[in-house]
């Protein structure tokens, strides 16, 4: 499916993900003795580009206690996308509004050869997982309508209950909030296709949101960084032709 351009894409965040192994001291406690030196090295490699500073809340407690939580990001400008984001085992892209496939994954290729370019021992790092998601979110009045019929209607998702499931009892059959989670093995790339379906306040607006993600993990992560473009490719043509079979018919007329 070609890509095409929507002027009111409900996009509310693009998230490239890509997680490492780290050394395991006891249960719940690991460490990456490279992670200082590396969130330095980012920074320097990346000044130019991304010059805005900001560091989380998270880098205040000790890498050790917190794997895999980012701890830093470098942004374009405060508050601004595309920005990087980098912890311990742990490193993202993210883009928002403004999100162009070509120009995301350019910048998340840059990210990930400067990532091997600075990294201590590059050679030796294991890739333990390889993430492209895509947040997107509608608005939604939920004391006005039904969340399943408008999955049904304008997601092409079948989510219902049993006529008559909720009859003689003080139960109201239209539900005000939904979490429900999918996972589909894939083939191309190896992994799963994870799809989250659930409510969610965005812009303090209540919403539905959904969520699409290809995932890829431990031993079927291709060679890295060799593998990695090809992984990209594929995974983003999963995302965006679900996309589009997902929104086909009232909702892609919405966001033209």
């Amino acid at each position: 499916m070609p890509d095409e351009k929507l002027a009111n894409a409900p996009l509310v965040e693009a998230i490239l993900e890509i997680r490492w192994k780290l050394k395991e001291i006891s249960p719940g406690i690991a460490t990456d003795p490279n992670y200082k030196i590396l969130v330095g090295r980012l920074y320097d490699k990346f000044v130019d580009e991304y010059p805005f500073h900001e560091p989380l809340p998270s880098a205040t407690m000790p890498d050790e206690m917190i794997p895999y939580v980012v701890q830093h990001r470098f942004r374009k400008g405060e508050g601004k996308y595309p920005l990087i984001q980098v912890g311990p085992g742990i490193i993202t892209f993210n883009d928002t509004k403004g999100y162009d496939w070509n120009e995301f994954s350019q910048r998340a290729k840059v990210l990930l050869n400067k990532f091997y370019e600075v990294y201590p021992n590059a050679i030796e790092i294991a890739i333990t997982s390889i993430q492209l998601r895509y947040i997107d979110a509608v608005k939604f009045e939920f004391l006005e309508n039904d969340p399943l019929a408008f999955i049904t209607d304008n997601l092409r998702i079948n989510l219902a209950f049993p006529n008559g499931l909720f009859d003689d009892t003080p139960i109201n059959k239209t539900p005000t909030g939904l979490n429900g989670f999918f996972a589909f093995p894939v083939s191309d790339p190896k992994g799963n296709l994870n799809l989250h379906l659930g409510t969610g306040i965005i812009n303090n607006e209540n919403s539905i949101v959904w969520e699409t993600i290809v995932q890829t993990d431990n031993n079927d992560v291709p060679k890295m960084p060799d593998g990695f473009e090809k992984w990209f490719k594929s995974a983003h043509e999963i995302t965006h032709n679900l996309f589009f079979h997902m929104i086909e018919g009232p909702l892609r007329e919405r966001f033209k």
